[in-house]
């Protein structure tokens, strides 16, 4: 059915959809779980759910940090900007322990989402001390990626970024943000970016919708001893 469907299709009621394929209600949700994982469906909050067909995904490895944009870039994909919120705050006690400072002090909060083919397919938060940049810069310069942003502006260097990778489910902000349903499977990116100086000078949140993305990581074998 979804392969003989056009992207945009929308999907009978799960009711209606188990009894034309003669299956459980229950092993239904667990085939249409693994086809939004890779990006064959989507679930659109209050709205149904949709065929959608990838035409390209962004692959990379972990070893090397480069922006969505760049990675693009590389496949001739289109990558822009959608809804975008720069805005002052003050840092809890979380994004003080990321960035060394005191809870309270200022700091620079920019949210956005990313579209690939027309969809909205990441969604990406940072925080920064607002000593790194000027939010004026953001304001002026800011197309997207704040790696590329904040390789053009911050000195010292960057150096390395720390990052913790793990599958969660959206909760409402992310979810009206990609236009899928709270409680859906995404893929975050966690890390805090370092200068060479070891300072860090952005904690971020990244959000991937499943589909749209595929990382891998190279891992070497370790030398052991034969007794």
């Amino acid at each position: 059915m979804i392969e003989n469907s056009p992207k945009g299709t929308k999907l009978p009621s799960e009711p209606q959809l188990a009894s034309e394929l003669g299956v459980s209600r229950a092993t239904l949700r667990e085939a249409m779980r693994t086809f939004e994982s890779q990006g064959f469906l989507r679930r659109r909050q209050g709205l149904g759910t949709f065929v959608e067909k990838p035409t390209r995904v962004i692959e990379t490895g972990l070893e090397v940090l480069e922006s969505i944009e760049t990675l693009g870039k590389k496949i001739g994909l289109n990558v822009t900007m959608g809804a975008l919120d720069i805005k002052h705050a003050l840092a809890d006690e979380m994004q003080a322990e990321k960035l060394h400072l005191r809870v309270g002090a200022p700091i620079l909060q920019v949210k956005r989402v990313i579209i690939t083919d027309h969809a909205p397919v990441a969604y990406l938060i940072d925080i920064l001390p607002d000593h790194v940049i000027t939010l004026k810069t953001i304001e002026d310069q800011f197309t997207g990626s704040m790696l590329d942003l904040l390789n053009r502006f911050v000195n010292p260097p960057l150096s390395e970024s720390k990052t913790e990778i793990s599958a969660v489910h959206a909760h409402s902000e992310v979810a009206k943000a990609l236009d899928i349903q709270r409680g859906d499977t995404l893929l975050l990116l966690s890390g805090v970016l370092f200068d060479v100086e070891g300072h860090p000078v952005d904690f971020s949140y990244s959000y991937f919708l499943p589909g749209y993305f595929k990382l891998h990581i190279v891992r070497k074998i370790g030398r052991f001893e034969i007794q």
